[in-house]
């Protein structure tokens, strides 16, 4: 969640897979990466693997571009069937719900256990069925904003123990422990509070072998240093990134994702987009942050998922790829980063 005073009115794969022949293309375009691989962006070092443009559209035919929103909250709509059918309509075949406390968590996970029809989910399809499959795949998250720091981390660890003593996590829908982090813009909690409730959801996320979602504002370096005392979960992100090329690199070089929200589409959002210019491929998010941070043309309205089409065909453009591919990296990226290929 970014509430920069951008809120708009209202509130296994199967053998054969699209995924499985993509990623064989991924690892072979990996031993040639000197030779088929753009110059290292920032962060990256030398033998990091990083995802081409090549090795994503390489070997099959490109199915219908679907996206995944990597991070909105849904669950706060007032109507979230309705918002996914069109997000559907768009392409869009999977998104995340972020929670920012106990009460928004429980609905993402009450949300994502509806919508998707299943309480025990399989696995994550690749692209080329979420082409052809019915419905909208919808994940959670689980934790307490910056914003909310000084109501306590209880209520949250609370319904985690709720959700492990139940069908357990892996059942619940639950990739992620975040939002989390820091926000020294506003600072509706204490910092020091601040600091100790993300650096007890680092520890969350390390325990429960979860992802970790890390909102962070005007305080990199308290936040990188947090992840250094706790240990780096393996999959970080980096959500709405809006830091500069210094930060980007730091992020990369611990191994975390940067997720590009609608602010790359921004008159004012120049260095961002050189930011994602440079970003590798196989490190890059697209999300919404919905119904927040609407994109360019559509200022002024309520966001929603079905925009994260328009992030991502920005991004896109600037990365010198195709709309599909684009889309496919979205899929991809986001599989890993939340675990959802196994």
């Amino acid at each position: 969640m970014d509430d920069s005073s951008d809120r708009t009115e209202g509130g296994k794969q199967r053998e054969g897979s699209w995924f499985l022949r993509r990623r064989g293309a991924i690892r072979r375009s990996r031993a040639s990466e000197q030779e088929t691989s753009a110059p290292a962006g920032p962060g990256s070092m030398a033998g990091e693997p990083r995802l081409s443009p090549s090795a994503v559209a390489s070997s099959q035919p490109q199915p219908t571009a679907i996206w995944t929103d990597s991070h909105c909250h849904l669950q706060d709509d007032t109507d979230p069937a309705a918002t996914l059918a069109l997000a559907r309509a768009a392409r869009v075949g999977r998104v995340v719900c972020a929670g920012t406390d106990a009460a928004s968590s429980r609905r993402a996970v009450f949300l994502a256990n509806e919508l998707s029809g299943n309480r025990a989910p399989a696995p994550s399809v690749g692209p080329e069925q979420a082409a052809s499959a019915q419905g909208t795949e919808v994940w959670a998250t689980v934790g307490l904003h910056p914003h909310d720091a000084k109501d306590g981390l209880g209520s949250v660890t609370e319904f985690l123990d709720e959700l492990s003593a139940g069908e357990g996590l892996g059942q619940s829908r639950v990739v992620a422990i975040g939002e989390c982090g820091l926000d020294y813009h506003y600072e509706h909690s204490p910092r020091t509070v601040q600091r100790d409730v993300f650096a007890a959801q680092v520890e969350l996320a390390n325990l429960h072998n979860l992802a970790l979602v890390i909102h962070t504002r005007e305080a990199w370096d308290d936040t990188f240093s947090i992840l250094e005392d706790q240990g780096v979960p393996d999959r970080t992100i980096f959500h709405c990134f809006t830091g500069g090329e210094p930060e980007a690199k730091q992020c990369l070089r611990l191994g975390a994702l940067l997720s590009f929200s609608g602010i790359v589409t921004f008159a004012n959002a120049g260095e961002l987009r050189e930011v994602v210019t440079h970003c590798p491929l196989d490190r890059l998010l697209v999300e919404t942050d919905s119904p927040f941070l609407t994109p360019v043309p559509y200022r002024g309205r309520r966001n929603s998922p079905s925009n994260v089409v328009v992030v991502g065909d920005t991004i896109g453009k600037l990365k010198g790829i195709a709309p599909e591919v684009a889309a496919a990296v979205s899929w991809l990226n986001a599989e890993k980063a939340f675990g959802l290929g196994v």
